[in-house]
């Protein structure tokens, strides 16, 4: 397992994106904490993520690569237009997908077709635009366990079992905020 740097990353970009490309399952920084991370059409990686986290069920956030990919794959709601100005931020916003074909069947909730959208304000956004699809992103923890914010918090189990890290130093923040626009009114939590 390699970690690198900003610097190596973006020296390294082309072959990067090839290997998310490819299936790879990484940890790479946000905004708020360092996230699990695959490409989000690749069902295949989704479930090895799924089995890291131990989460067999839950729906899955995506970080997506621009808010032009919100409006054409994500329904509209009253509150759309407010919350996806409020992006790049930390937020996760819950909506409806229009159609299924847009993410790998095992990212959103199979009750409702609802999924997690996030457009972090980093640096990493320009890798996930020029990949141009989006990625899985959620907390690089055991499901119910500490959030990793430094490499000293990685699960050792996680580590072992992802193909590199993008790592940028120690995280001080929390999780994104969630805002549900999946019903008709916002639900902040």
């Amino acid at each position: 397992m390699e970690v690198l740097t900003k610097h190596e990353l973006r020296l390294r970009k082309r072959e990067i994106i090839e290997k998310v490309r490819a299936g790879a399952v990484f940890i790479h920084p946000t905004d708020t904490i360092y996230g699990l991370g695959c490409s989000a059409l690749n069902e295949k990686s989704v479930q090895e993520i799924r089995r890291l986290k131990n989460r067999p069920d839950s729906p899955f956030s995506v970080w997506i690569p621009s808010k032009d990919w919100i409006k054409d794959n994500c329904e509209n709601s009253p509150a759309y237009g407010k919350w996806l100005n409020e992006l790049p931020g930390p937020y996760t916003l819950i909506t409806k997908l229009k159609e299924k074909e847009g993410l790998a069947p095992n990212i959103p909730n199979s009750k409702d077709n609802t999924v997690g959208v996030r457009m972090p304000d980093h640096w990493m956004q320009e890798l996930v635009q020029e990949l141009g699809v989006p990625i899985v992103t959620t907390s690089a923890n055991k499901t119910g366990k500490e959030f990793m914010t430094s490499l000293e918090n990685l699960d050792p189990e996680i580590k072992k079992e992802v193909n590199f890290i993008i790592y940028e130093g120690e995280k001080k923040a929390r999780p994104s905020r969630l805002v549900n626009l999946a019903d008709e009114k916002v639900t902040e939590r």
